[in-house]
């Protein structure tokens, strides 16, 4: 049998004390007998009075219904549709809390991760890395659905725990340009021919161009065709097609400006698609970039290896620095566009010197061996920026090496080749997952022979519970 209840509301909620705040950005409070509640709405500090929703043996989740003492990190939240009421749009988590608020809880996730899944502390704590709180995000992905009951069209992302798409007529951490398109995109979608085979809009934002790709369940008329290049024209916008998976993505109409970003630090412009792996927040990338590098101090005589290296986003300013850079990710039409992007800036002048040598490699990254390791040769230095589910098997790699090197029992055997490899010196782990990040670390400090000198945090999304990080490590 399930431990698991829902219960009828309490009619008389009783008051509770908040201490923290967990990754879903719910309170986290604690009843006298030690049973964890955790509260949507609530902040640390505060006290409260909350309905449970929802009861197990150990934890309870609950709803803010008043708050007795207010914390002083609560604030106005920005967006109109931001909020615990039905219909609010699910896109935000944080708006309540001060966005310094909002850094710190996120900083403090990543030390108690560090620690507690990988019994590791960063002997210096970074400076978190910050930037705008509102129009940062240029790129998302937003449903959207004609409501035949109400005659309308929804634009926008999903409501609160609902797959129903939220009533958006504003988005503030959308770019501003974007955000007053909304309502005008409604009505377009509302006036074509294909409104019920239309479920989502793709944004991608670049320095100059703005992307939308409409996903298309059935060709689209003539008429409809037509009406997109009028939108295009009265908003500015470059309309791309995709009638089914993303290899569909194509130009409504060839020519106009190309998609792109810069990092003028190091004189790198990354043309994209607008179905790529680009970073959401574009001022924070380039700040993420420069410290990167700046931890990692790249010689013009070393060797780096890339690891996940996507687009390139780090491989080509590593290429500004080093005397040798690799590159490696698991897509192939990934590396073709790395090596597009290495080509077309390699005609460019960086700061007064030509980019280094770069190679770029497709492989499994997910399924790397000691042998696999070695085979891609000495280097100085790592740049890993895995996924959210980390480089596992890189660090394992790493680590097996090292523990048949110091002869532990039961260590795999080292494999060919391995007599004059050498490990990194150096390793810049840039993370979007803390719990990855740290059981990655753990491997590296304990069984690979590396130190943690320093981690941080970066605020890449603004207003929602998600945790980016940087960590270093130093070989011992």
């Amino acid at each position: 049998m399930s431990d698991t209840k829902e219960l009828a509301p309490v009619q008389a909620p009783e008051w509770l004390e908040v201490e923290s705040l967990n990754l879903d950005a719910q309170g986290v409070a604690r009843r006298p007998d030690g049973k964890v509640v955790f509260i949507d709405g609530a902040l640390p500090f505060e006290r409260v009075s909350a309905r449970r929703t929802r009861s197990k043996n150990n934890w309870e989740q609950a709803e803010l219904t008043e708050i007795h003492r207010e914390s002083s990190q609560r604030v106005r939240p920005g967006c109109p549709h931001f909020g615990l009421h039905a219909g609010a749009c699910g896109g935000c988590k944080m708006q309540h809390l001060h966005p310094a608020a909002q850094v710190a809880v996120k900083q403090r996730v990543l030390e108690d991760n560090l620690w507690h899944l990988g019994k590791i502390k960063p002997e210096i704590v970074l400076r978190p890395i910050e930037g705008p709180a509102w129009g940062y995000r240029y790129r998302a992905r937003l449903s959207v659905r004609y409501v035949v009951k109400k005659g309308e069209v929804l634009i926008g992302f999903h409501e609160r725990k609902s797959r129903y798409v939220a009533d958006m007529r504003v988005c503030p951490v959308l770019p501003p340009h974007v955000s007053a398109m909304l309502m005008p995109l409604r009505a377009l979608i509302g006036d074509m021919d294909a409104r019920d085979t239309l479920p989502q809009i793709e944004l991608a934002c670049g320095d100059a161009v703005t992307a939308m790709v409409l996903r298309h369940l059935e060709p689209l008329s003539g008429a409809d065709l037509q009406r997109l290049r009028d939108f295009a024209a009265a908003h500015g916008v470059q309309w791309w097609l995709q009638s089914k998976g993303p290899d569909t993505v194509r130009l409504l109409d060839e020519g106009g400006p190309q998609l792109a970003y810069a990092l003028p630090e190091f004189g790198i412009t990354m043309p994209f698609k607008p179905t790529d792996f680009t970073q959401v927040n574009p001022h924070i990338n380039r700040v993420l970039v420069v410290r990167a590098l700046r931890l990692l101090d790249v010689q013009a005589n070393e060797r780096v290896i890339d690891w996940f290296c996507g687009l390139g986003n780090f491989t080509l300013p590593l290429a500004t620095q080093a005397g040798e850079v690799l590159g490696i990710e698991g897509s192939e039409v990934l590396v073709a566009r790395a090596l597009q992007n290495y080509e077309s800036n390699r005609a460019l002048p960086h700061m007064g010197r030509a980019l280094a040598a770069t190679k770029f490699v497709a492989r499994n990254l997910f399924e790397m061996t000691p042998a696999m390791l070695v085979a891609d040769g000495v280097a100085d230095k790592w740049l890993v920026d895995p996924p959210r589910e980390g480089a596992f098997a890189l660090a394992k790699a790493l680590a097996d090496i090292e523990q048949a090197r110091r002869g532990v029992q039961d260590a795999l055997p080292l494999p060919g080749g391995a007599e004059g490899w050498t490990p990194p010196r150096r390793i810049v782990y840039v993370s979007c997952n803390p719990a990855t990040l740290a059981r990655d670390a753990g491997l590296l400090v304990h069984l690979a022979g590396y130190r943690c000198t320093a981690a941080g945090a970066v605020n890449m999304f603004p207003h929602t519970a998600h945790v980016e990080s940087m960590a270093v490590f130093e070989r011992v």
